[in-house]
């Protein structure tokens, strides 16, 4: 029994059946590491792309912005050159349009003769001013002088009339009791009760007081002629004043009309320096650097403020990315930013320059109107301004309007 139950020697197949069975183990365990290895790998790799996607905000609702400069005309007047051509590229300074300037010399050489003819006038009337100011202001200042001496004249004579008509009342109450002792003395003496000495003393006495009388209303007659006198010259002296004072008035008239041929200068320098404009206007510059988008052509005449031309900078572009409300959570300032152009498959590097105040639909000409019974909620979109680092747009390859593809890392 023992010997029944021995296993017999192994046979080939019986090794072949157990690498068999081991090669299946062998190959469930490599497998199942596979397995494991693909898993991590899948989600590691998971990991590491939801990290790379959520590291940027990224739009496809984006265009290349620049400022264009409309290019229009000053002055009035016939074009004679336009310089440049459509899609040209030219510097800032470049003379673009030419207007027919003869018009505008004429003006000149008008404005010119008419400001030479001001400043003739104004020179005149500055020279003969001062000279009639000073013979006026002496001449018044005569005339004052002569009125003040006159009335002092006046008060003196006055004084003195009533001093003479004081020694004329007072001579002739003298003469009075002269003549009233010469009548007395007569009587007297033909009684011979007086000496005719005394007598002859009080005739002398007498004809004394007399002539005193008479030499008293001489020096009335004196001074009331002095007075008329004084009274003559205050007069003439008042006269002279008046004349002096309507002199000054002439002064006064003469200044206003200097100061007025002065503003007439002034205002025929005005013009002439207008008209020097006008002539520079005559020539059309580029403002800044950039390409010629042209509407004007020669023979046209234009009018002040009728554009001509609009000139696209391509050296100043920048990004206008609408990114959606909800992907401005953590977007920010100076963020750098990946431009993918569109046109040329071209990658740009930048940054976040500033965000809008508002959404895009608020500055439209016609604002969205949400106070309704059947609002619907929709995600609005604002405008991000991304500005391009130096030396990117070198070749010029972003133009206006381009669509391009922003990515913004916010992380």
């Amino acid at each position: 029994m023992a010997e029944e139950n021995r296993p017999g020697p192994r046979t080939d197949s019986d090794r072949e059946n157990a690498r068999d069975r081991s090669n299946v183990h062998s190959n469930r365990r490599r497998n199942i590491l596979i397995g494991l290895v693909v898993l991590v790998v899948l989600v590691v790799g998971s990991l590491l792309l939801w990290r790379y996607l959520s590291s940027y905000e990224s739009t496809d609702d984006a265009q290349v912005d620049a400022h264009l400069y409309p290019i229009s005309a000053r002055v009035a007047g016939y074009v004679t050159k336009v310089n440049v051509g459509d899609n040209q590229f030219v510097e800032k300074g470049t003379i673009l349009v030419e207007i027919d300037p003869k018009d505008y010399e004429v003006a000149i050489e008008e404005a010119t003769a008419n400001l030479m003819n001001a400043e003739a006038t104004a020179q005149s009337l500055n020279i003969t001013v001062p000279i009639t100011n000073v013979s006026t202001s002496s001449q018044l200042n005569i005339a004052t002088s002569g009125v003040e001496d006159a009335n002092t004249a006046i008060v003196t004579a006055e004084t003195q009339v009533s001093a003479a008509r004081a020694q004329l009342e007072a001579a002739q109450a003298t003469d009075v009791k002269a003549q009233s002792d010469i009548g007395r003395y007569k009587m007297l003496i033909e009684k011979q009760e007086v000496s005719q000495q005394v007598y002859d003393q009080a005739v002398a006495t007498a004809k004394a007081s007399a002539a005193t009388v008479a030499a008293a209303r001489d020096n009335v007659a004196a001074a009331q002629q002095a007075v008329q006198q004084a009274q003559t010259r205050l007069k003439q002296s008042q006269a002279s004043q008046e004349n002096a004072v309507s002199g000054l008035q002439e002064v006064s008239s003469t200044k206003a009309r200097a100061r007025a041929a002065i503003a007439n200068v002034q205002q025929k320098r005005a013009a002439l320096e207008q008209a020097q404009l006008n002539l520079q206007y005559t020539r059309i510059a580029a403002p800044v650097s950039g390409v010629v988008n042209k509407t004007v052509v020669v023979g046209m005449n234009v009018q002040p403020g009728q554009q001509l031309l609009t000139l696209v900078p391509l050296e100043d572009v920048w990004i206008t990315a609408n990114f959606k409300e909800t992907q401005l959570k953590e977007m920010k300032v100076g963020q750098r930013a990946e431009i993918h152009a569109d046109s040329s498959g071209r990658t740009f590097r930048g940054h976040v320059d500033s965000i809008s105040g508002a959404t895009g639909p608020l500055f439209s000409l016609l604002p969205p109107e949400n106070a309704t019974g059947n609002y619907v909620k929709i995600v609005q979109r604002v405008p991000v301004k991304i500005v391009l680092e130096p030396g990117e747009n070198q070749d010029h390859q972003l133009r206006p309007g381009m669509n391009v593809v922003p990515d913004v890392y916010i992380r």
